[in-house]
């Protein structure tokens, strides 16, 4: 059975920033069989570029599914086989570590799942407001769930980017997951970490409100650049419109990217 008929309107946009040299992020836009995902290079590692290649390569050789469990089994595969490549790379370059934090958005019919491990992210924007669907994997996240630190102590906690899971680190792959219905006009928003280190939920929202996709993803990685972009930003986004949006969609100003807020 094939998989039915989705529409959703897409937009994608990365960029090395100001500070580093390489761009290590790589990103999947394939609507075709449901599949869209962000990959983060493990900053201070060697071979960040091919690590988040690798995932999203694995990702791209997913087949047209015949349901969101089908499609969930055949993403956690291929990224269970990208996990066991990068080991292997690893060993052959003498034990280094190679990784890549992943978050991916799987969508079939009126389903959706969300996959990460690592601290890039997917949010959904809903009937106005933001939700992070998933849930850093780092070490300052966990002490926050565990109330060792407060919200205040986390933005200036040393270890604050330590990655406590990530593809191709250890031998078990870790990965989360979430799973929901799609409304229509749902809009969601997967990105590296280089975007929510200068740039808040409530900007992101900001940023989709009357925007197209595309034009969201502009005008995200423009504010981020302008607020010094210390590390690689990828950003892509996917609106659920099975009969078409029915968003109005502003001029390509981007006004809010001038704006700063607190």
């Amino acid at each position: 059975m094939k998989n039915k008929p989705r529409k959703f309107e897409c937009g994608a946009a990365t960029d090395t920033g100001k500070v580093r040299l390489e761009n290590e992020d790589s990103y999947l836009v394939q609507p075709e069989t449901g599949v869209w995902a962000v990959a983060d290079g493990m900053g201070g590692h060697e071979a960040g570029s091919l690590a988040s290649n690798v995932v999203v390569d694995a990702l791209r050789k997913i087949a047209e599914p015949v349901s969101v469990t089908d499609l969930l089994t055949r993403c956690r595969e291929r990224l269970a086989a990208a996990n066991r490549r990068l080991l292997e790379i690893a060993e052959e370059r003498g034990g280094i570590i190679i990784g890549a934090t992943v978050a991916a958005l799987l969508a079939f019919e009126g389903y959706y799942a969300c996959v990460w491990s690592g601290d890039s992210r997917i949010y959904l924007v809903r009937h106005g407001r933001i939700r992070q669907l998933s849930r850093d994997h780092t070490e300052v996240a966990e002490l926050l769930a565990e109330g060792v630190l407060t919200s205040e102590e986390a933005q200036t906690w040393p270890r604050r980017n330590v990655i406590t899971r990530a593809v191709g680190v250890h031998h078990d792959l870790d990965l989360e997951v979430s799973q929901g219905l799609l409304q229509k006009d749902d809009l969601f928003v997967i990105c590296s970490d280089g975007l929510t280190t200068h740039v808040s939920d409530d900007e992101i929202l900001d940023a989709t409100r009357g925007e197209t996709p595309q034009g969201a993803c502009d005008a995200l990685v423009a504010l981020t650049n302008e607020r010094g972009a210390f590390d690689n930003v990828t950003v892509v986004i996917a609106r659920y419109a099975p009969h078409g949006s029915t968003i109005v969609f502003a001029q390509p100003a981007h006004a809010f990217a001038q704006s700063e807020h607190g």
